[in-house]
């Protein structure tokens, strides 16, 4: 939802799939198809393993047999997430872009730069892989983090900090 909201121009403010040149340039219109399509196969794998129960080890187990199944499921929708949260931040970063010179908070300014090192701004549409996935990199090897956790709190548990 959040991407559809920057996306649409009557919800943004913003040129209709973040780009200028709209009817010319589809910008970021089948990323977001990805990403909406990622979220929906997401619902999906979420539906629980256990609830297909087949009984193994002369009928005293069957929750075992649906263990591996639901790990790989796990999996998948990491995966997908990745690839959401990446499509995500691109389009932020594009629609910040888009509102210069206004300036947002430095933890996001900061995030911006960062992707911006390495992915250069929509001006006309271009194939979005190498982009999706060069995001996603910096996602998961933490350089987002790294990039907003300086002026951020961090989410880690205070290890000092006792439980009541």
């Amino acid at each position: 939802r959040r991407i559809d909201r920057l996306l649409n121009a009557d919800l943004s403010g913003l040129p209709p799939f973040l780009v200028r040149e709209g009817g010319l340039n589809s910008g970021f219109m089948i990323a977001h198809c990805t990403a909406a399509a990622l979220v929906s196969e997401n619902k999906v794998l979420c539906h629980p393993s256990s609830v297909d129960s087949i009984t193994t080890s002369a009928a005293k187990e069957d929750h075992v047999s649906m263990g591996g199944f639901a790990a790989r499921k796990a999996l998948a929708i990491l995966k997908n997430v990745e690839t959401v949260v990446a499509i995500e931040l691109l389009a932020v970063c594009q629609a910040l872009d888009l509102l210069r010179p206004l300036r947002t908070t430095v933890s996001l300014e900061r995030v911006h730069k960062a992707v911006r090192s390495i992915v250069r701004h929509y001006g006309e549409d271009r194939y979005m892989h190498p982009d999706i996935e060069a995001v996603k990199r910096l996602v998961v090897d933490g350089g987002v983090l790294a990039a907003a956790s300086p002026v951020c709190t961090t989410t880690e548990p205070d290890p000092k900090r006792q439980r009541t």
